[in-house]
């Protein structure tokens, strides 16, 4: 039986060992080059039609876009740098973030620091890179920011805000959630005295934080406050609520954690190793809303970040950036959500 035209070609190209290009594939569906480009470019306008013709040809035909060719030609890498301090507090952000590039079919290269201060060593790998644009949740100097302009390298800062210049970011109104955490700590009138676990002293988000409930108990006429410092670790927690009692002699009415895992940290320190009760004895709060603060074992009261609705704004600020670059700063504002749990005694 004589080989049909569109097998006797696939094994053509098979014997050849050559890669099978957008124009095989095509040349084999009857179609024009255009047309398979659009099947393979997120949102782009083709009919079902024309799509199954163009994928049976590339099923046929073994065909795999090249992601660099297509970049030389639209010029772009279709890749985005995501920059995170500290990788084990962000998670679930990376994961939303990664789901919606993936959707517009963008490739995510993932930046973490140790600190961050070290910012200016990680962008010199960024620029390696050739990125289309950065999403960073992590404090840059103005300096380091003024590159990117430099660079035609569109930027949107995640959870960080900057008031004296103009650069986008999608943030959580920090100082007003940590009003809300303070004012569900005051309404009771049991808590007299506190202590705050701040994060690491380079963090701004654990500074905007801190001083959201320093001036919320302040206006509480709350005078009895312990401040110490954490790196937003579990362990950091625990160590902190020794170091407050060594302080103060004794545990205070309330603990304010300036994220969710220290405060953990600070409840099992309370209960597995001091034998206080919480919330009997301490009341414990943090702040981020991460999955494990509704977990019976801590059922925390925290200000959950609308993580998905902040995830959604940065990426699509960033690529309404990449395509237009004319397009001014945009600054976006989200409220948390106070959670209430019974980490905090009524």
């Amino acid at each position: 039986m004589a080989k049909t035209g569109s097998s006797t070609r696939k094994e053509n190209f098979a014997n050849t060992k050559r890669h099978v290009t957008s124009y095989d594939v095509a040349l084999h569906a009857g179609v024009s080059q255009s047309a398979v480009s659009r099947c393979f470019k997120p949102g782009a306008s083709v009919s079902k039609k024309m799509r199954e013709r163009v994928m049976t040809a590339v099923k046929e035909m073994g065909y795999t876009p090249n992601a660099i060719a297509r970049g030389l030609i639209t010029r772009r890498s279709n890749m985005v740098a995501v920059i995170v301090s500290n990788l084990n507090f962000y998670p679930e952000v990376v994961s939303e973030l990664s789901a919606r590039f993936t959707e517009r079919g963008v490739h995510v290269l993932l930046f973490t620091l140790d600190h961050e201060s070290d910012v200016s060593r990680t962008l010199e790998r960024v620029w390696q890179y050739q990125v289309d644009g950065v999403i960073a949740a992590a404090h840059f100097s103005p300096d380091e920011i003024v590159t990117f302009e430099e660079r035609n390298v569109p930027l949107v800062f995640y959870n960080r805000s900057y008031e004296d210049i103009p650069v986008s970011s999608v943030s959580c109104d920090q100082v007003g959630g940590e009003r809300a955490l303070i004012n569900r700590l005051t309404k009771s009138g049991q808590h007299k005295s506190y202590a705050i676990i701040t994060g690491p002293a380079d963090s701004v988000v654990s500074m905007q934080r801190t001083q959201g409930a320093i001036d919320r108990l302040h206006e509480s006429g709350v005078t009895d406050v312990t401040q110490v410092t954490g790196d937003y670790g579990y362990k950091s927690g625990r160590r902190a609520v020794q170091e407050i009692i060594e302080l103060r002699g004794s545990a205070p009415d309330a603990i304010i954690c300036a994220n969710d895992m220290m405060a953990f940290g600070a409840m099992d320190e309370l209960r597995f190793h001091l034998e206080y009760d919480v919330p009997g004895d301490v009341s414990v709060v943090g702040f981020d809303g991460v999955r494990a603060a509704s977990w019976s074992s801590f059922d925390l009261a925290t200000v959950a970040q609308p993580v998905e609705s902040m995830t959604e704004a940065a990426v699509s600020m960033l690529m309404d950036r990449v395509d237009d670059q004319s397009l001014p700063p945009e600054k976006r504002v989200f409220s948390g959500v106070l959670r209430d749990g019974s980490s905090v005694r009524n």
